[in-house]
C-alpha cells in the first residue's frame, strides 16, 4: 500500500503519524497539514475499525500502535459504542487555509 513520504525518514514519519493518531483519539481534533491529515485519517480508522472488533487480538493490536493507553482504552469503550452502526467514514478534514510561515495547506481533521 502506498503512502506519502512527508519528508520524514520511514522511522520518523511512523512515530510522527502514530502520535497524530493517538492526540486525534484522546483529544477529537488535531490542526495540522492536509497531507498529514490524510496519512492519519487511515491509521485512526484502522484503530476505530479494531475498537468495532473488541477482541483480545484487537486491543492488543490497538495498543501496541497507541502511543497512550488512554487512548486505547477510549477507542474500546466510548468509540465502540458510538460507531458501531457507522461503516468506516469516521474522520473529517476541514482544510483552514494556509500557514503564516511556509504557506502549507492547514486543515483540522477531527472525528466524525
Amino acid at each position: 500500500m502506498a503512502q506519502r513520504k512527508l519528508g520524514r525518514r520511514s522511522d520518523h514519519r511512523m512515530s510522527m503519524l502514530r502520535n497524530l493518531t493517538t492526540s486525534l483519539l484522546l483529544n477529537g481534533r488535531v490542526v495540522t497539514t492536509v497531507p498529514r491529515a490524510k496519512e492519519v485519517r487511515r491509521l485512526a480508522d484502522k484503530m476505530i475499525t479494531l475498537g468495532k472488533r473488541g477482541d483480545l487480538h484487537a486491543i492488543r493490536q490497538a495498543n501496541s500502535f497507541l502511543f497512550d493507553k488512554e487512548a486505547g482504552k477510549k477507542v474500546f469503550t466510548e468509540y465502540n459504542a458510538k460507531y458501531a452502526d457507522r461503516n468506516g467514514g469516521y474522520t473529517r478534514i476541514i482544510k483552514t487555509g494556509y500557514r503564516r510561515g511556509d504557506a502549507s495547506e492547514m486543515c483540522i481533521i477531527e472525528l466524525v
